[in-house]
């Protein structure tokens, strides 16, 4: 009996991640990384107040996050080395997107009474109308699932009939660019089209840049709810569909299947699983309402928007990955 309760004291702690999320907001690590180990200058360095910090700081050496080896001198050691990782840094900070996913969790009991995201209930807008009304934390965003955040992307991706006779892909709400990059990279006869808001593909010039690739890439600053570029190959959908409901998400489908017409085909990864996976809860469920769909929800939902499954499984690669080709 105590095992099972002490157990469940652990998995209702709020103390501890909320005292994680305000260092790595603070960047006492790097302050620590940096050389300043005492409490005092820690708080001045954060401004931010001495007693407080202190015991935040002493609740995470006893959770085995930091060490002290002697009153109020703190160190590093392998758990909050990880603090210092760039895409734990931006899933962590308070002030930019991992403070929108850290209090969204608060809309967890309104989501679950009404099936429908209340994200607005605390920001004022839904999720991505927050994001394009607030540039550093879209920015952030951007970041986290670039990258900075999930680093390399695995472009290793198999469709029907190999590579050979793919000339264009269009990477659909592709972000910054990073998977495109990659796709590009492993395969040097195929040019990208890049699709995402205006503020992203701004930012998305300096992956190609630096990636030397400006030159097989062509950027389109729009909304994937907006008429695709027609007439590519491939409409690449790498964990897209999974943020949004069916509604919206039947219509990118429906955009994607649109453009393609008559020889292309739409490509879905990382949204959709094999049946009878079991079900999860994630965090673009709160933020936005999304979906994680089995193959026979797919079906279903990439009916209503004229395309047929021509292909689904699970690849070497790792990835889930689903064909689709325009009714």
């Amino acid at each position: 009996m105590s095992e099972a309760v002490t157990d469940l004291e652990s998995l209702t702690d709020l103390c501890t991640p909320w005292c994680i999320h305000v260092v790595v907001t603070l960047r006492i690590a790097e302050a620590i990384a940096g050389g300043v180990t005492d409490i005092e200058s820690l708080a001045k360095g954060a401004g931010c107040d001495q007693d407080v910090l202190h015991s935040i700081m002493g609740h995470l050496v006893s959770k085995g996050v930091f060490d002290e080896p002697e009153f109020g001198r703190f160190e590093l050691n392998d758990a909050s080395q990880m603090l210092l990782h760039p895409g734990v840094r931006l899933s962590l900070d308070l002030n930019g997107i991992g403070g929108r996913m850290a209090h969204a969790w608060g809309t967890l009991l309104k989501y679950a009474q009404t099936g429908k995201p209340a994200y607005q209930d605390i920001f004022g807008r839904p999720f991505w109308d927050d994001l394009q009304a607030n540039p550093e934390v879209h920015a952030s965003f951007d970041a986290m699932i670039g990258p900075s955040g999930h680093g390399s992307f695995n472009p290793w991706f198999e469709v029907t009939g190999g590579w050979d006779s793919i000339e264009t892909v269009a990477d659909v709400g592709g972000g910054t660019g990073a998977m495109l990059a990659e796709v590009l990279h492993a395969r040097p006869g195929v040019n990208g089209f890049l699709i995402d808001m205006p503020a992203t593909i701004e930012r998305a010039h300096e992956t190609f840049e630096k990636a030397g690739l400006q030159n097989r890439v062509t950027y389109v600053p729009q909304s994937f709810f907006e008429p695709l570029p027609v007439g590519l190959d491939i409409y690449l959908l790498r964990g897209i569909i999974n943020d949004w409901a069916d509604v919206e998400s039947a219509q990118i489908l429906r955009r994607c299947a649109e453009a393609a017409r008559p020889h292309g085909r739409v490509v879905i990864l990382k949204s959709v699983s094999e049946d009878g996976t079991p079900k999860r809860l994630y965090i673009e469920m709160v933020l936005a309402g999304g979906k994680h769909r089995t193959i026979s929800e797919f079906r279903k939902l990439a009916h209503e928007a004229s395309l047929d499954v021509v292909a689904a499984g699970r690849q070497p690669s790792g990835y889930y990955v689903v064909e689709c080709r325009p009714t």
